[in-house]
């Protein structure tokens, strides 16, 4: 068959080269140095909680998701930054039901990749905070040899467990909270301090996230306006008051990096607009600085995102720019 001189395809003519498959799998590459330094501080029971969390995400995905969909690499990421969000000793049957939770309901139900209002991962982590609070606030002290449990991972689903008692140990953010003690600043940016497996090393997750700020795989404003919040309205604090922490132990504990960097930086629940992002990254900013000092809870980061996930209909609708040539009705102006 005689190939046509005149071809007429519908735009764009133009691609990028960028695909979702791409900048997903781009996304997972970026979070495994996050999952091997988490690894080095607690041990095998990093890796056995986020691979229960993400075999719950591939499994609901597979089951309940249309076909082929596995391939996108999103429920790989939702599953990742779940587990990532957990702590070290949680029974591996809650991460693999929280993993299931985050995609079902907090993706399928909206009708799939691109539809979600909340992100996935934090959405699992919130059910799996209001369904066992108790073991999502037991934290493993760190130190052992690699191979030991840091606590009851394969105790079976709704029953008590039966190996001996794990040590505890209190985060940084609750220490700081509660006791008014603070952690030297070298341990929070290696992130050898207790918490979930995502607060180990700050400085880790940030060239991470940067790497993918770099091949525009996120809005770096939004990182950029939480950051500038915190730090600011941190400081401020500490200026009035030395019992608040400063900046540096703002931004450095609790899972701040990783929320700034790949959980308000979602692709599907952030604002589409450059002035949108802005006001969302600082609002972030500003709910996780006033939950963690003035709230009952010593961390604020996930409710501050899916807060905020939830506003950004009208954040895309009030920062929408005028389209060339065209006046600004009365009422908008």
């Amino acid at each position: 068959m005689k190939t046509p001189e005149l071809l007429i395809t519908a735009s764009p003519h133009l691609a990028a080269g960028d695909s979702t498959p791409k900048i997903m799998w781009h996304v997972v590459g970026s979070l495994v140095p996050v999952i091997a330094v988490s690894s080095w501080f607690f041990g095998i029971s990093a890796l056995l909680v986020v691979g229960a969390a993400l075999a719950g995400a591939l499994v609901t995905e597979r089951a309940c998701g249309q076909g082929g969909t596995l391939a996108d690499g999103s429920a790989a990421i939702t599953g990742i930054l779940l587990g990532l969000t957990l702590p070290a000793g949680l029974p591996l049957w809650m991460a693999f039901l929280g993993g299931a939770f985050a995609i079902g309901v907090g993706k399928i139900m909206f009708g799939g990749l691109g539809q979600n209002i909340f992100n996935p991962a934090l959405l699992g982590r919130a059910f799996l905070q209001a369904a066992f609070p108790a073991a999502l606030t037991t934290f493993p002290a760190m130190g052992g040899p690699w191979w030991q449990f840091r606590g009851d991972n394969f105790a079976l689903p709704f029953l008590s467990p039966h190996a001996p008692d794990t040590v505890t140990a209190a985060t940084a953010l609750g220490r700081m909270k509660f006791e008014h003690a603070g952690t030297p600043l070298w341990d929070l940016v290696l992130g050898s301090t207790p918490g979930s497996l995502g607060e180990t090393s700050g400085l880790v997750i940030l060239l991470c996230g940067g790497y993918l700020a770099l091949r525009n795989y996120l809005n770096w404003r939004v990182p950029a306006g939480i950051f500038a919040t915190v730090a600011v309205l941190a400081a401020a604090l500490h200026a009035i008051d030395a019992k608040y922490p400063d900046a540096t132990f703002m931004l450095f504990s609790g899972g701040l990096m990783l929320g700034a960097m790949y959980m308000a930086t979602d692709l599907v629940t952030t604002p589409v607009t450059n002035a949108g992002c802005w006001i969302f990254g600082a609002s972030v900013g500003l709910l996780v600085v006033v939950i963690r000092v003035w709230g009952g809870l010593n961390e604020g980061v996930m409710y501050a995102i899916l807060l905020m996930n939830a506003l950004v209909p009208y954040l895309n609708q009030w920062t929408e720019p005028r389209v060339f040539g065209l006046k600004p009705s009365r009422g908008r102006a």
